[in-house]
């Protein structure tokens, strides 16, 4: 419980520390992300249609060739996506702040185990109590640097 509590804490935290600015692209994606945007799309452009075929009776033609409507979509799509790349770059961030999070905590725990199995292999040793140990036993014993681990996978990446 208390990790989750620490957890929504520290997301409560980011969401403040955001920008005016990160805050209002936040609220126009999700808004721009919801049903209540399409039906108001759907409304607005259908009328937008309707009235420049001629369809609604005393209402005059305004764009008849829908050059307007296609200038005013296209902008609106050059700023709706600008407001998504946004909202998915605090997202990027975010994400590669707990992922660095997700690898320290790996690596401490696997140093933890390394010196936890060090210690069960010297109490046994020292009540001379013989096991059939395991052959990882001592890969399991030894510990690992972060950064020859990231050589290798860089290395395999390049061969890909």
């Amino acid at each position: 419980m208390r990790n989750i509590q620490v957890l929504e804490d520290r997301r409560r935290q980011e969401a403040a520390s955001a920008s005016r600015e990160e805050r209002v692209a936040g609220a126009i994606t999700r808004f721009t992300g919801s049903m209540t945007f399409v039906y108001i799309h759907l409304a607005f452009y259908g009328t937008w249609i309707l009235v420049n075929l001629g369809l609604v009776p005393g209402v005059p033609k305004f764009d008849p060739s829908f050059v307007v409507l296609a200038m005013e979509a296209s902008v609106e799509a050059i700023f709706l996506s600008t407001f998504v790349l946004i909202s998915q770059n605090r997202m990027a961030a975010a994400a590669d702040k707990r992922a660095d999070l997700d690898l320290q905590i790996s690596l401490l725990a696997e140093h933890e185990l390394t010196k936890l199995s060090e210690l069960v292999a010297e109490i046994a040793r020292r009540m001379d109590i013989r096991t059939q140990a395991d052959p990882e036993l001592k890969e399991v014993q030894q510990d690992i640097a972060p950064e020859a681990v990231l050589d290798e996978i860089e290395a395999r990446q390049r061969k890909d």
